[in-house]
């Protein structure tokens, strides 16, 4: 079976409140043998953390998401940089700007990014991205900061954006929203210039349901196990032997992320 790495999920969302342990375990029935979990702010970052150490194959990212930088607590650098120093934490994230919903004020989420810029560059950790309809703001930021290493996460945009993002030395993250032929268009003409050594694939579960998953669950819940879903989209328009792209997707997020190589456990939980 063809080896998975999901950089993308929001394991403690409260859609998975009630069957976290098994989310995992049907992921790794999947073949996804390797999960990156998202910490939006720094309590999630600790709930992921504590996770990880149960389960094999699990890792986590630690940061303050744009829409929580409102939020964020007197000392919060010091304790990130404290969480990026754990084993388990493999990137700086999810950071960054959105300006679509602003739940939390432009010059806010811009000094907590800027900051998060310099803790990871500190750490030696590569960055987590998060953009929406701020792309010329954080990419002078990202450029301001001589920013090399991290992932576009959930891209979506279009050929130029996509440039940019490599010209940084950046990889792209793609989700199910490469499966979507309503919205999609535009991600599926810029997918073909990815090079196959920056391409990482994610579900960003439970969100983004892939469209073309041929039996969608009632709850309309994304989760790890869908990710060959999303592969074999993304191998079809990229002609693209799906063996062969599970092979360059696991060794660019292991490249990244400085994840250790396969166990042979899966995602079973330690005993």
């Amino acid at each position: 079976m063809a080896q998975w790495c999901d950089i993308g999920v929001n394991l403690f969302s409260a859609q998975f409140e009630a069957d976290r342990a098994a989310v995992v375990q049907r992921a790794a029935y999947a073949g996804v043998s390797d999960l990156i979990l998202i910490g939006s702010d720094l309590a999630e970052s600790r709930q992921n953390i504590a996770f990880c150490q149960q389960h094999a194959g699990c890792f986590t990212t630690a940061g303050i998401h744009p829409h929580q930088a409102a939020s964020a607590a007197a000392g919060w650098q010091q304790q990130l940089q404290q969480l990026l120093s754990q084993p388990e934490v493999v990137a700086a994230g999810e950071c960054g700007l959105d300006f679509n919903r602003d739940f939390s004020p432009r010059p806010v989420q811009q000094q907590i990014f800027a900051e998060q810029l310099q803790l990871a560059k500190a750490a030696a950790k590569p960055l987590y991205l998060h953009e929406r309809d701020a792309f010329d703001t954080q990419l002078a930021m990202l450029k301001e900061q001589q920013v090399n290493l991290g992932v576009a996460h959930c891209f979506t945009g279009d050929l130029q954006q996509l440039q940019a993002y490599l010209d940084l030395g950046l990889y792209i993250g793609i989700t199910g929203w490469v499966c979507d032929e309503r919205r999609g268009q535009a991600l599926q003409q810029a997918l073909r210039y990815i090079p196959a050594d920056r391409l990482l694939l994610e579900t960003d579960a439970p969100y983004l349901l892939p469209r073309t998953l041929q039996a969608k669950p009632k709850n309309r819940r994304n989760e790890p196990a869908f990710l060959p879903a999303i592969a074999h989209v993304v191998a079809g328009l990229t002609a693209t032997d799906i063996t062969t792209l599970a092979a360059q997707t696991l060794a660019n997020s292991r490249r990244l992320f400085a994840l250790p190589p396969l166990s042979g456990s899966g995602n079973a939980a330690n005993d």
